[in-house]
């Protein structure tokens, strides 16, 4: 199972052990991280899992779907290049040590 990083606004890191195939929007959820709501439950139609990868990581995520690049648009942080919706993001063996940034507010 993959290790990914989450990094709060404050600097502190939690480290979850993701089995493959979850999404990391559910794998954070249940784990309690704080930062991720995940208000319509991984639909792509609230934005509130919103995530910034690490630049040099960006190569291991799949592409923006148009679904996604859509409800990005609608984040309550401020969308940056590196903006994705974890619920999007369905763990593979090559995240192994990706690095995830919370953005301030999902609301």
């Amino acid at each position: 199972m993959p290790l990914i990083t989450f990094v709060h606004p404050d600097g502190r890191e939690e480290i979850l052990d993701v089995s493959v195939n979850t999404t990391i929007m559910h794998a954070a959820v249940a784990a309690g991280v704080d930062g991720i709501v995940g208000e319509c439950g991984g639909s792509a139609m609230c934005a509130t899992c919103h995530v910034y990868a690490s630049v040099d990581q960006a190569d291991v995520l799949p592409p923006v779907s148009a679904v996604e690049d859509a409800m990005l648009d609608s984040t309550a942080s401020e969308r940056r290049k590196e903006s994705r919706l974890s619920c999007q993001l369905h763990v593979s063996e090559a995240y192994e040590g990706l690095v995830l940034h919370l953005p301030e507010t999902q609301t």
